[in-house]
């Protein structure tokens, strides 16, 4: 691993979440921590799901709760401003037992924290987004509040030092907005296995483990694979919201749609590896999701298994130029065909997942993904 030698800093990351599970922002930390430098995550538990303070892999986690004010207002996104100060005031406060070389801040999100330490301290800043932020919740809010967040984000950006973010498409989104370095660290997963493996399932098996909305496909995908023969579908998330119901619901009306509900996440990529198939399958008049590379992508490569992904997307681009998987309109009928087109020809299946797994033992893995990460940060601290 590439260390910052002479270079030992002591790093605060911001995070709008209780930092239970997100994944980036842990392996980020942790490879930092490894290259022999101090790691802090100030994260944000709204919901009291964790302890106070605790420890992961060497990196304390320190987590500031909603006030009783902060539990009146009924949606997170007007409780940001609330959360921006809560933030500052307890990051300084750190700062003045141990200093921080460095700020890192996870999605727009936590940026107003990390600049306003900035202006008062002076210490480097990095914006690490992992999307595009107002983009993720154009669905949610008003248009007018996404116009401002986007303007708050250019505005914010003339006080960071170094933009990470996640692929090729999002990359070229700032450098229409900013003349800030930027770097790639995409999420990558970790190599599993060394050769490909064919699976051995009785029944063709697509598998999904993730998030479940209306704009992923669901739970129209349930209906659709549940009066196909030969296929079986497999779901699992974690989300405690009304379309997981829905999609349980779903399954229960059919012989060959199988939900699992939490699954913990070491079965993750034994689980992919052990189905035929994985998908991710999203509107692509969405701005968010034309401009995101999906988790879902990594998994896949690492596990040697073809995805199905959706036209007009980012996402599609990777997938064609790797000859991993297969592309598909939005829309039932193309899905459907593309599925019967993987059961019925395994020999497409065997070099889809061939390419997907040399894809992910040449390039996108993480070994390679904390190298660039290390070398960002030495140049931030050398200025």
């Amino acid at each position: 691993m590439f260390r910052l030698w002479g270079s030992v800093m002591n790093i605060l990351m911001v995070l709008s979440n209780p930092c239970t599970h997100d994944p980036r922002v842990l392996k980020e930390a942790k490879t930092l921590e490894e290259a022999g430098n101090t790691v802090t995550i100030l994260a944000w538990d709204r919901k009291r799901q964790a302890s106070i303070e605790e420890t992961k892999d060497g990196v304390d986690i320190v987590r500031l709760r909603n006030t009783k004010f902060m539990d009146l207002i009924p949606y997170n996104i007007l409780r940001l401003r609330f959360w921006w100060m809560a933030g500052a005031k307890k990051a300084l406060e750190m700062h003045s037992r141990t200093p921080f070389d460095i700020i890192h801040c996870h999605d727009l999100d936590t940026l107003p924290i990390g600049e306003k330490i900035k202006r008062k301290l002076g210490i480097p800043l990095i914006y690490d987004s992992h999307e595009i932020w107002p983009y993720m919740i154009e669905d949610e809010v008003p248009k007018i509040l996404v116009k401002r967040l986007l303007s708050l984000e250019k505005k914010l950006l003339k006080s960071v030092d170094y933009v990470i973010t996640v692929g090729k498409s999002s990359r070229d989104y700032f450098r229409l907005i900013t003349n800030k370095p930027i770097g790639i660290v995409m999420n990558c997963k970790d190599l599993a296995y060394e050769n490909y493996q064919s699976p051995k399932n009785l029944e063709f098996t697509l598998i999904y483990i993730g998030s479940m909305s209306k704009k992923r496909f669901f739970p129209e995908i349930v209906d659709l694979v549940g009066q196909m023969a030969g296929v079986k579908l497999v779901l699992a998330s974690s989300a405690k919201r009304g379309m997981v119901y829905e999609v349980k619901e779903r399954c229960d009306n059919y012989k060959n749609t199988e939900f699992l509900g939490t699954i913990p996440e070491e079965e993750l990529i034994p689980r992919t590896r052990a189905a035929d198939a994985t998908f991710i399958l999203v509107d692509p008049k969405s701005k968010h999701y034309q401009h995101t590379l999906f988790n879902k992508q990594f998994e896949a490569m690492v596990c040697g298994r073809p995805i199905i992904v959706t036209n007009n997307t980012f996402a599609a681009e990777m997938t064609k130029e790797l000859d991993c998987g297969l592309v598909v309109d939005y829309n039932g009928e193309s899905i459907r065909e593309t599925i019967i087109k993987l059961r019925d020809n395994p020999d497409l299946c065997k070099r889809l997942g061939v390419n997907a797994i040399k894809s992910a033992q040449n390039i996108y893995n993480w070994e390679i993904e904390k190298e660039k990460l290390l070398k960002i940060y030495e140049r931030v601290k050398n200025g």
